[in-house]
């Protein structure tokens, strides 16, 4: 769901003079909110929400007649309800939404194999090879966007361009359920015409910032010397911006996408205070995104930790690792200490995560461990032992004795209540 201000609502019909646009950008529109309607067609046109129901939920996707009532995703529930208490509140299921991306991915590759899936709900393909088959970009773009409505149910709007950034931009400008296409002739015109706030990289605070400077559109950006907005946004910001202004962007579709980084991330119930508490949390955290490096057959050069306090603002702390790793161990001792600086003094978190960053294939570092190699191998013998038993009896078979209990709840958080009849345990946990 972008927040970006793409300015009117615009449209366009294929034409003979598509060919230069080859680069497609799929978005569905309001996936997850799409799917569940197709199971409830009686809130059709009406205000719906999926997202967590609890006090502590988020909003993860909102239909289009509840983002016109302020609604976003990332939106604090209690927020969103404020705003359209009349919104139906759904509580999501990722096990859905994933097959329905999986059918949708296909049908994308029925027209190329250059498909390169940026989440669950987008893409970009590059069907430049695909006019002998298909037709003309705009063309495939019609045809995929009416495959998709007849074999899931679901709409998506789609921008063709001739490179990604503009691709990307021109699928937001037709949303919802529409298709613009943005020959190369016709990029620097389209782009000069947008709010200065559509371009990536240009977040609340660069925008104010630029604003600033009476810089309000593309156009005056692109006309901006980039001296002048190096003062505003950084010498790095400044090159970047400048270019994409000028419609530069020289990235193609990668069909083999790899994961840059892999995390795993608890928002509680109630804001958590008790290190003992959050240290276990970083436990179990460390354990699940090991377990999905190992799955993917990768390994982490770095572990970083998110921190969200009571009030909203977030931190992240990183540390490089001595070698690559997949132990679920390696990642929460490093993950622990960094908790443990970013807690002086301590205060109440809302919301904490883990992430694996640098990621590489497993077993290509070319490293050995001179220091705790016999250790990390028991961790890494006793960790694969869990793989093997939650794969054949399920999620919970097997855990690490200090999880036992952790009460984690199906929407995503974990409360204060399961936590007080097992402090006296926790305080004697081995770490």
């Amino acid at each position: 769901m972008t927040r970006k201000d793409m300015g009117v609502r615009q449209t366009g019909a294929a034409s003979d003079r598509d060919a230069s646009a080859s680069i497609l950008h799929v978005d569905m529109d309001a996936f997850f909110v799409a799917v569940e309607l197709l199971e409830r067609p009686d809130l059709v046109g009406k205000p719906v929400i999926v997202g967590g129901t609890r006090e502590r939920g988020v909003v993860s996707s909102a239909s289009y007649e509840a983002r016109a009532r302020g609604v976003r995703s990332a939106m604090p529930m209690h927020q969103a309800i404020a705003r359209c208490p009349e919104a139906v509140v759904l509580p999501g299921n990722m096990n859905k939404y994933r097959e329905a991306s999986q059918q949708v991915m296909e049908i994308f590759r029925e027209f190329t194999p250059l498909v390169e899936p940026l989440s669950i709900d987008e893409a970009f393909l590059d069907v430049s090879g695909a006019s002998l088959l298909f037709g003309s970009p705009g063309e495939i773009a019609q045809r995929l966007r009416e495959r998709v409505k007849a074999q899931t149910g679901l709409t998506c709007s789609v921008g063709a361009a001739s490179t990604k950034f503009v691709a990307k931009l021109a699928s937001g400008k037709c949303k919802p359920n529409g298709m613009l296409v943005i020959p190369h002739e016709e990029t620097i015109p389209f782009l000069h015409h947008l709010p200065v706030g559509a371009l990536w990289g240009v977040g609340e605070k660069s925008e104010a910032k630029l604003r600033g400077i009476g810089i309000h559109t593309v156009f005056d950006l692109a006309h901006t010397p980039v001296p002048v907005l190096e003062r505003a946004v950084g010498k790095a910001g400044a090159a970047k911006l400048s270019a994409l202004a000028w419609g530069r962007d020289e990235r193609g579709v990668e069909e083999a996408h790899r994961e840059k980084s892999i995390s795993h991330e608890q928002t509680f119930f109630e804001d958590v205070a008790d290190f003992v508490f959050l240290e276990r949390e970083v436990r179990a955290q460390a354990d699940a995104v090991a377990t999905r490096l190992r799955r993917a057959g990768l390994q982490a050069r770095q572990v970083g930790i998110k921190l969200r306090w009571s009030d909203f603002s977030t931190i992240t702390r990183s540390h490089t690792l001595a070698e690559p790793s997949d132990v679920g161990h390696s990642l929460y001792l490093e993950a622990r200490e960094m908790l443990r600086a970013a807690l002086v003094p301590p205060r109440p978190v809302r919301l904490i995560g883990v992430r694996a960053e640098r990621l590489v294939e497993a077993g290509t570092s070319g490293q050995l461990s001179l220091f705790g190699a016999e250790e990390d191998d028991d961790w890494e013998a006793a960790e694969r032992a869990v793989d093997q038993a939650v794969a054949r009896f399920g999620k919970f078979a097997l855990r690490p004795a200090s999880l036992l209990g952790r009460g984690e709840r199906s929407d995503g958080t974990v409360g204060l209540s399961e936590r007080a009849n097992r402090k006296q345990d926790e305080a004697q946990d081995q770490h």
